[in-house]
């Protein structure tokens, strides 16, 4: 009698833990929202610059500060010779290669920030930055010249409203590519 109150008292445990419910809350390990994230995301907002379109709030926050850094520069006698292909063809009246820069900056800068809709395809930043290569480029830059063009990326930030904290991260990434660009 006693195994047969033993056993049964097994088998009810083994059913009741065999029918049990399973448990199926998981703890997710937190999301780390990426730069380009923080800088807007791929929320979709009007582009301000032709409002028939819509763009990534990620992508228009990047774009508004390389606009903003390549005016900066275009006005800072330290570095606007290196653009004078580029400043000759503005003051005559043609933006397309303005428009070209501000794109594959864009591109490059969404890129390097996280966002997963866009690729670059301009040239490498090596390339890009060496007159032999690059034919647009006047010069080539020194560790003076990498440091005023932050400073000048800093300043044209500032004018968007980025924030410091965005500013140093943004500062991050830029700092990654002082061996591609700073070339003497």
């Amino acid at each position: 009698m006693k195994k047969a109150i033993l056993l049964s008292a097994v088998l009810a445990m083994l059913v009741a833990v065999s029918c049990k419910k399973k448990d199926n809350t998981t703890t997710n390990p937190p999301v780390t929202m990426t730069l380009y994230d923080s800088l807007g995301g791929t929320e979709m907002v009007v582009d301000p610059s032709n409002t028939s379109q819509m763009i990534e709030k990620g992508r228009l926050g990047i774009r508004s500060v390389v606009d903003s850094t390549i005016f900066v520069i275009a006005a800072d006698t330290e570095l606007n010779g290196f653009f004078t292909v580029l400043l000759a063809e503005v003051t005559a009246g043609n933006t397309s290669g303005f428009e070209a820069l501000s794109k594959n900056l864009t591109d490059f800068f969404c890129v390097a920030t996280g966002a997963k809709n866009f690729t670059y395809g301009g040239k490498s930043m090596v390339a890009a930055h060496d007159p032999a290569q690059n034919p647009r480029m006047n010069g080539k830059a020194d560790n003076g010249d990498f440091d005023q063009f932050v400073a000048d990326l800093v300043t044209g930030a500032h004018k968007v409203g980025l924030s410091d904290q965005l500013i140093g991260r943004v500062g991050e990434v830029v700092g990654t590519l002082r061996g591609d660009v700073v070339q003497q």
